[in-house]
């Protein structure tokens, strides 16, 4: 039996499948990784830092493969990929260069003789329940960080990215990480509820959808367990002024259209003043309509194919209810097969579906407002608090409006900004943790207290 299977969205072709793992090699994987713990927790910080190092540059090494790889799987355009498997390899370097911080003793100033330190120690056996969005990016802001802190992991990637974690596990293996130390599981869910009720596990990290972290995170509260949750997002962007309106909209651009539309951290709400509104939806359509969906596998292409079938069929669902619920289409708005033209709607109102809606693909819709406390309130009334994006002019209105958003990043001017350094996560229903920069380190690690009398 499988439900794991590489099927190109490009053309609908099954070009691999692989087995579900047993309950026998579900239990074996966590041993394997238990047994791993106890020696990889005692190897010295600069040894897991150096395997660590070895892993990144072997994404660089591999990277032509991978983003092949991930081309096939999830319909992410070649040059995206590519640039994919190259962050991935950045975030693995910047926990081996940061090795030293991320586990040294913290000092505590006290009241009285004596000494106090905050010692930072791994947990254990750590579940990662990965996305189909990121093969290669998702795993390594989990992983890499644990393993310097000396957690093994293991890894249940996502149904359409076996071809991925093959790889990925080949990798880490050939890193130099003791046998277990990383272990790519083909679970099926009720597999993945086991290995978190297994007392040898002492975390999960999911990243995906709200169904898929509520269901985890009701596994893991039943049985006492850490878990780490990035979910959905349908982040503002919020157009208050500009000096260059065509930069802002090539930038508002960028941001719906990045992987295919399909990041949860893409702006999806673009909220614009009404000065500005007309002119900025007129050049926003026209550049979202310059953009034709095509073959993932040319270097040119900006847009492929959404990541599979019922994918595109969900967002054609919910195009077509905001339609019948009096939304206007402005562009788009009908799929060829997994192809979606990029979508732009208009008049949505908080009575419609879509208003509160996550849409996982090129679709977005435009708001007009009468100013910046109408802007905050509106990016503010969705369930999700994920990321955000302001543009303006003035300074103190960056800071008003970044102080009065509810997410967990506010991008100032910029967008696709990501970086290793930068820690990643929302609030509200996109989830309750923090990935990338040193935040990420937090998130799994026993911060014991050691204290020392005279």
């Amino acid at each position: 039996m499988t439900d794991y299977a590489v099927v190109n969205p490009a053309t609908g072709e099954t070009l691999a499948t692989y087995d579900t793992f047993t309950d026998a090699q579900v239990d074996a994987a966590v041993a394997s990784a238990d047994a791993a713990f106890r020696a990889w927790s005692r190897t010295p910080v600069a040894e897991r830092a150096a395997a660590v190092r070895r892993i990144a540059q072997m994404h660089r090494d591999r990277r032509d493969e991978f983003a092949d790889i991930i081309v096939r799987e999830m319909g992410k355009p070649r040059t995206a990929a590519l640039g994919e498997v190259d962050f991935a390899a950045d975030i693995i370097e910047y926990y081996a260069d940061h090795a030293d911080q991320i586990t040294a003793d913290r000092p505590i100033d006290i009241v009285g003789d004596g000494s106090a330190v905050i010692r930072r120690s791994p947990l254990g056996v750590l579940l990662g329940i990965m996305p189909w969005n990121f093969p290669a990016y998702q795993v390594a802001r989990f992983a890499a960080p644990n393993l310097v802190l000396g957690n093994t992991i293991l890894l249940k990637h996502a149904p359409q990215c076996p071809q991925s974690a093959a790889l990925l596990e080949e990798i880490y293996e050939a890193a130099g990480l003791p046998a277990g130390g990383y272990v790519n599981v083909y679970a099926s869910n009720e597999q993945a509820a086991r290995i978190i009720a297994d007392p040898r596990v002492q975390g999960v990290s999911v990243t995906g959808s709200e169904r898929a972290g509520a269901a985890v995170a009701e596994a893991a509260g039943r049985h006492l367990k850490k878990v780490a949750l990035e979910l959905g997002g349908s982040d503002p962007f919020l157009v208050l002024s500009t000096d260059d309106l065509d930069a802002t909209v090539q930038a508002a651009v960028d941001a719906r259209l990045d992987n295919n539309g399909q990041s949860c951290n893409g702006a999806k709400r673009f909220i614009v003043v009404d000065e500005l509104y007309d002119d900025f939806v007129q050049r926003f359509t026209a550049a979202m309509g310059r953009i034709e969906a095509s073959d993932p596998t040319s270097d040119d292409t900006v847009l492929g194919p959404l990541s599979s079938e019922a994918a595109a069929a969900r967002l054609q669902e919910q195009i077509d209810g905001a339609l019948a619920q009096g939304a206007t289409l402005l562009l788009g708005g009908q799929r060829t097969g997994t192809y979606f033209p990029p979508t732009v709607l208009a008049d949505v109102t908080p009575e419609m579906d879509v208003y509160r809606q996550e849409l996982f693909g090129p679709a977005a819709v435009v708001y007009r407002v009468a100013g910046e406390d109408e802007a905050v309130a509106l990016a503010n009334d969705t369930p999700f608090g994920l990321g955000s994006y302001v543009f303006t002019t003035d300074p103190e209105q960056a800071q008003r409006v970044a102080d009065g958003i509810s997410a967990g990043m506010v991008y100032v001017n910029l967008v696709l900004a990501d970086s290793p350094e930068l820690p990643f996560g929302g609030v509200k229903r996109s989830g309750t943790s923090r990935e990338l920069g040193l935040l990420a380190a937090d998130e799994f690690v026993n911060k014991k207290l050691v204290r020392v009398g005279p």
